[in-house]
């Protein structure tokens, strides 16, 4: 094991990882976060550990990690995040210190074909589209050849292609060792791999999904984990709730009839109640979601069952899969994929009834309307229980880390939430000098937020900073709503004030292509939602103003937020202090973390929400913002940019 001596040698300006990686710069902030998490690592401690954009929190976490000597999950919030380290950032770091670790990549079962039911397909020939035919001679030949099976790396078929869903395995689907293709399995391969080696790099769907289901292979992995490490860390209360509930959707009894077509068509041919009883199920998925009419809409359980015809369809959904399950229990004996369909459908069948029963108080029933499915769930209150339990099972190590976990370096929230009270914290600011870089302008005179011509305010504020900046704009709105009237504004303006900068709008494309679009034109200007507040990496001078429309607080009507804020003021606490203040500040440093991304940026951060001035809490919000230089006058904002 590595003495803590080591680590001062390691990070400096002349160390293993300078010689070794191009770009490195010694960080006296990132020195001080590896050594408190190799203390964390060597003591099996909670770490949670807050580093402001820049300090190099990956090498930080990667480098005691590497030298403990022990097995390592890291977990993280993305798949692109999960693809960078493993195929860039752990084999640099390793090779930088010369060290024999092995590492694997672990992905839910949904990223690997899956021999059985891409042969399932092909046999059965029912494709969406003609490009899906296409596509399915595409992964026969890559299954053929691939070591790995993950759909990642056969670029050549879109990673949003209905296809996929034909070829892949869902926990639901899979025969387990029933299976022809058992033996050859990607994904008991990469389970295989991920047990012998040192580190593994999972996600957090997958490591809660894991945690809970026991299904993907990291309930295999944790007995044996010195050290679980959470990258994005602050993405876990929600992750986490939604494994530690329990959820239902349409769309899963729409797998089920599709599935159950396949092995019609493939085994069961003969069987005419079988081809009867499927469409009916898919007719009544349909009629249950035509109860609700707006997609994109949450209802707490009360208004959902208010609704007219909500129990009928309800009921009628529930006894066509009662039906659908008779004729498949009738058919269950001739194979282990129509056995495998009974029991899903039995499963389903006991998941609905759950649902509308709800005999667990400690969840939030509630439903979720999307275009095509309707998702009804239960939430808990609090993951703090369900989760306390994993982190106290045995001794190990755990580091939770992120750019944006406190408030006011205050931590007391998100150890609340996650139920880490004996967890010890640190905070390291971000390198970079805000006071030269940055400026944060709240335009003064702004109305109040939830009056009718607010959105129109933050277009017109927005224009002249637009103006001086030359475009190299996100414009980030708190809701979709909001995002397209304030596109539409703004198009307007442009065409009004001959101002002729790309103008991009989130969902036009997808996110990748959008940004490459943004980074390729150099002066455009991105509006976007809640996919552009985080994740996103744009350096230099492409992206130099991040506009803000609101503080982002939870909508009050969400369902989860108003029982959690019912329970806090029933336990006597202050909701708003203890829950929603620190949600939203969270929320807002991950924006304007879009903002400074190198020592070498220069940007302006717009937050027209009056009530960071106004109100008493304002200041506690930008506190807790990296310490910008600020103003209230756009003059100061044209001098920044040089305006004449």
């Amino acid at each position: 094991m590595a003495e803590t001596s080591t680590l001062p040698q390691i990070f400096k300006a002349n160390g293993a990882l300078a010689d070794a990686i191009q770009g490195f710069s010694e960080r006296k902030e990132q020195l001080e976060m590896a050594l408190a998490i190799e203390d964390a690592i060597k003591n099996n401690m909670q770490l949670i550990a807050e580093a402001g954009t820049g300090t190099g929190k990956t090498f930080a976490y990667l480098v005691p990690a590497l030298l403990s000597g022990g097995k390592v999950i890291i977990s993280t919030g993305t798949k692109t995040l999960q693809d960078q380290l493993f195929n860039r950032d752990l084999p640099n770091v390793r090779d930088a210190l010369r060290v024999p670790v092995t590492v694997a990549m672990l992905k839910g079962r949904a990223n690997y074909v899956c021999h059985y039911h891409l042969e399932a397909a092909a046999q059965s020939g029912r494709f969406a589209s003609r490009e899906d035919a296409k596509y399915v001679h595409l992964i026969k030949n890559f299954a053929e050849n691939s070591k790995t099976g993950d759909k990642a790396e056969l670029t050549d078929v879109p990673e949003n292609a209905t296809i996929w869903m034909n070829v892949t395995s869902t926990r639901d689907n899979c025969l387990g060792q029933d299976c022809n293709y058992y033996k050859e399995c990607f994904v008991m391969e990469a389970r295989k791999k991920a047990l012998a080696a040192d580190v593994i790099v999972v996600n957090h769907h997958l490591f809660f999904a894991d945690v809970m289901l026991r299904d993907e292979g990291v309930a295999e992995l944790l007995p044996s984990a010195n050290t679980v490490i959470f990258d994005e860390a602050h993405q876990l209360p929600e992750v986490a709730g939604l494994f530690f509930g329990e959820d239902i959707s349409t769309s899963q009894l729409v797998e089920l009839c599709r599935d159950s077509t396949t092995a019609h068509l493939t085994l069961a041919k003969d069987c005419v109640a079988l081809g009867e009883s499927i469409p009916k199920l898919e007719k009544a998925c349909k009629d249950f979601r035509l109860v609700f009419q707006y997609e994109g809409s949450r209802l707490p359980v009360n208004k959902a069952l208010a609704l007219k015809n909500f129990e009928s369809a309800f009921a009628d959904m529930q006894s066509m899969l009662k039906a659908l399950n008779a004729v498949l229990e009738s058919q269950a004996a001739r194979d282990p994929m129509l056995e495998k369909c009974w029991q899903r459908g039995e499963e389903l069948n006991l998941q609905l009834t759950r649902w509308l029963k709800a005999e667990n108080a400690n969840l939030v029933r509630w439903v979720e309307v999307f275009t095509q499915s309707v998702q009804l769930h239960a939430t808990p209150l609090s993951v703090a229980d369900g989760f306390s339990k994993q982190l106290n099972a045995q001794p190990r190590a755990w580091i939770f880390t992120s750019a944006t976990l406190a408030v006011k370096s205050d931590f007391s929230h998100y150890q609340a939430q996650m139920g880490l009270t004996n967890a010890a914290t640190g905070y390291w600011q971000s390198p970079f000098d805000y006071g030269l870089q940055a400026l944060l302008y709240a335009p003064a005179g702004m109305p109040d937020p939830n009056s009718s011509g607010y959105t129109a305010a933050v277009a017109a504020v927005s224009l002249p900073v637009i103006q001086a900046s030359r475009g190299r704009a996100f414009v980030l709105c708190t809701s979709l709503r909001a995002m397209r009237e304030v596109h539409a504004l703004l198009k307007d303006a442009f065409g009004e004030n001959g101002m002729e900068y790309p103008l991009l709008l989130q969902g036009e494309s997808t996110r990748t292509e959008l940004l490459d679009r943004f980074r390729a034109h150099g002066n455009a200007v991105l509006v976007g939602s809640q996919s552009f507040w985080e994740g996103v990496d744009v350096r230099g001078e492409a992206l130099s103003v991040v506009i803000i429309d609101k503080l982002p607080f939870a909508p009050p009507d969400d369902p989860v937020l108003s029982a959690r804020i019912d329970k806090l003021t029933a336990d006597g606490k202050n909701a708003f202090m203890e829950y929603q203040l620190p949600y939203s500040v969270i929320t807002l440093k991950q924006g304007a973390g879009r903002l400074i991304r190198d020592e070498t940026d220069r940007g302006v951060l717009v937050i027209c929400d009056p009530r960071l001035i106004t109100k008493p809490y304002g200041k506690r919000i930008w506190q807790s913002l990296p310490p910008f230089k600020r103003t209230k006058q756009l003059a100061d904002v044209e001098a920044f940019f040089g305006a004449q």
